[in-house]
């Protein structure tokens, strides 16, 4: 067993009971309803279907990242344990919960100097970073220390491919990642940006397109281009979809069927609150290991 702990954020948009069958630990994520603070629970407290309904319905709804005292009490638990700790950010391009991550570390350095905290940035978001953490626990598990493995994940991090589109831009607007003339022609010429998460973390809409059903056989055809030995690709597969499941098996459906040698089924998983507050319903994303984004 490892002597040190990995751990990452609710915001991995994974489950937490997966979490826990990966002993991986994480912290929660916040957002707010209408005021209301809440914690990024994976759906416990707001099921996805309640949270889009309360802000299709109007409810203001904000996120807010882990703060440096909440990053504090999750650390040192596991110091005075005597463990050191890899911890893994949601990307530095959406949040800035790195920083935070690192403040509190070095506050903690000084208190438990025999201990040490990796910090790791993923640039990756949703259940892309669900998949980032699987492949770091797989490498734990098969004897890679935490240097090595904190190493390893920012050598490593820019292979893992995400791929997403939307059939509804209004919260994509909202949220300052659409604007909202480019909104509008989109909404009425039934476009659904293509878009990926670029190498710095952030979000780029890559092409537009008309129509989901366009839209997911693109992203199948950019999997056959960018996948790790391309059509013989023999990694995982994840899709994390915002009350859309019909149109995450138009992209599910046909992986599975083009790519023979996947080491199992495609996984399906929810949108979070922390992710899902910028996106609205809507968004499948679709995540695999491929080529080092450029």
């Amino acid at each position: 067993m490892a002597d040190y702990v990995l751990s990452c954020s609710s915001s991995a948009d994974v489950t937490s009971e997966w979490l826990d069958a990966h002993n991986i630990s994480f912290v929660y994520f916040n957002y707010e309803l209408d005021g209301v603070s809440l914690k990024d629970d994976f759906g416990k407290t707001n099921s996805p279907a309640e949270l889009y309904a309360k802000m299709v319905a109007g409810t203001e709804a904000r996120t807010s990242q882990v703060s440096v005292g909440d990053y504090i009490k999750h650390f040192t638990p596991m110091l005075e344990a005597g463990k050191d700790i890899v911890h893994v950010t949601l990307s530095s391009g959406i949040s800035g919960t790195y920083n935070s991550a690192c403040n509190a570390a070095e506050q903690l350095a000084a208190h438990y100097p025999d201990q040490h905290i990796y910090i790791v940035d993923s640039l990756a978001a949703s259940a892309g970073y669900g998949l980032f953490m699987e492949r770091l626990a797989a490498l734990r598990d098969g004897g890679m220390g935490a240097q090595e493995l904190a190493t390893w994940a920012e050598e490593h991090r820019l292979e893992l491919h995400h791929w997403f589109f939307s059939g509804d831009l209004s919260f994509f607007i909202r949220g300052g990642r659409i604007s909202k003339a480019a909104g509008f022609i989109g909404g009425a010429l039934k476009i659904c940006p293509v878009m990926n998460v670029a190498p710095d973390g952030s979000l780029a809409v890559i092409e537009k397109i008309r129509t989901k059903r366009k839209a997911a056989k693109r992203v199948v055809q950019l999997m056959h281009q960018y996948a790790t030995d391309g059509d013989a690709y023999s990694g995982k597969v994840f899709i994390s979809n915002s009350e859309c499941l019909a149109d995450a098996h138009l992209v599910g459906d046909a992986i599975e069927q083009e790519f023979p040698n996947l080491d199992g089924p495609v996984h399906y998983f929810d949108i979070g609150a922390t992710i899902g507050i910028h996106t609205g319903p809507g968004t499948v994303a679709t995540f695999f290991w491929g080529s080092p984004r450029k």
